[in-house]
């Protein structure tokens, strides 16, 4: 019998981290919103908190958690603020993981204590502007130097979270290193520092959600690499990344549940608070029935995000549950923020209430990290169609 009970370690995390949330993030997550501010000092509280590196094993400066616990730090952030959570999301699986997983022992001690620590921040290039959800289409190059022991490496790369803010110190960057012997193109990974000749990172304005993470355009002209930043094998970023992306999807689907619950507490307060026709309106059935369903939804997504990373915990084959847990917990926030606006009524259109922040932030999380589409297709492909 599987037993999905949280152990009383991961309750008492539960309870730290959203005590956090509530007094450090809550009261100024719509000014940072509305200024598109990264927040050097909330990153800083976060790292200071162990929020950085939570599945990473101590050794290399880690907290040593299992990722069920990780996921539950992403979630209860997401239940205050979309944008924070990104941070820790992106900064841990994105940026973090690649190195942890795939990087040799000198690649880890260099790194991850830094970025355990959150002295710097990490993120991971992917995306490019032809380059999206057929990450094959990948034109950024990496050509080795034998000479100079150093890959040049050219190109650019689009949406890419943690790579241009003040406490941004490294990156993964995926690029073509050749070709395979059956003529595809041949992907690798490495680990550019931020301070490489030839690198610019541009930050990305004007963005409908997640306005108080960052988000910008990477650039590589000539960017000289050395040699054993190769992250694995020449070769290997195609794996590298599909697995990395196996993990990114729990983390996202910790920001939809999360954000999901976050929503309905906030519609659940106000229903019982206004007051229309003598009574509350949660005493009305069309929003007695709304919020119910709400409940129902988010009960579902954290059962199927939480088999999942259970799956991961140990060491079982997750990939199919991922994508599931990603599509369905950001589809159902997008359902349950959607109904928390009805439920304010003209007050939720308004930036002073936070469902509407939660209203934009979520359709980020149809898009990130696979499509809702791609997820389809990726679960499709685990049953055999």
């Amino acid at each position: 019998m599987i037993d999905y009970s949280l152990t009383p370690e991961q309750e008492f995390l539960r309870e730290t981290v959203r005590k956090f949330a509530e007094n450090e993030i809550a009261p100024i997550a719509q000014e940072l919103d509305q200024q598109e501010k990264f927040s050097v000092e909330i990153t800083r509280k976060m790292a200071e908190m162990g929020f950085f590196g939570a599945f990473v094993s101590p050794e290399y400066g880690g907290q040593g958690l299992d990722y069920v616990s990780y996921i539950i730090v992403v979630e209860e952030i997401a239940r205050v603020d979309g944008s924070q959570a990104a941070t820790v999301a992106a900064g841990n699986s994105l940026g973090i993981g690649p190195i942890y997983y795939f990087g040799n022992e000198e690649q880890k001690k260099k790194w991850l204590p830094r970025l355990c620590k959150g002295e710097i921040l990490s993120g991971f290039g992917l995306t490019e502007a032809d380059a999206g959800s057929d990450a094959g289409g990948t034109l950024t190059t990496a050509t080795l130097d034998e000479k100079r022991r150093e890959w040049v490496m050219n190109g650019s790369k689009m949406f890419i979270t943690n790579a241009s803010n003040p406490l941004s110190g490294v990156v993964i960057v995926q690029a073509v290193t050749g070709k395979t012997k059956e003529g595809r193109k041949e992907l690798s990974c490495f680990i550019v520092p931020i301070d490489t000749p030839g690198f610019t990172a541009k930050t990305l304005h004007d963005k409908l959600m997640w306005r108080a993470s960052d988000t910008a355009e990477l650039y590589f002209d000539d960017c000289r690499i050395p040699e054993d930043n190769l992250l694995g094998k020449p070769g290997a970023g195609f794996h590298q990344m599909l697995a990395t992306l196996d993990g990114g999807r729990l983390s996202i689907g910790a920001m939809g549940l999360g954000g999901a619950q976050g929503a309905y507490e906030k519609a659940l307060k106000y229903a019982q608070e206004r007051r229309q026709f003598g009574k509350p309106i949660c005493k009305n059935q069309a929003i007695a029935f709304k919020l119910a369903d709400m409940a129902t939804e988010i009960e579902a997504a954290r059962n199927l995000l939480y088999k999942a990373c259970w799956l991961k915990n140990k060491g079982l084959p997750y990939g199919k549950e991922a994508a599931m847990a990603k599509l369905y917990c950001a589809e159902v926030m997008g359902r349950v923020a959607n109904q928390a606006v009805q439920i304010h009524g003209g007050y939720g259109l308004m930036k002073a209430f936070d469902v509407e922040r939660f209203f934009r932030d979520q359709k980020l999380l149809d898009i990130g990290e696979g499509t809702s589409e791609i997820q389809r297709l990726v679960i499709s492909r685990h049953i055999g169609c």
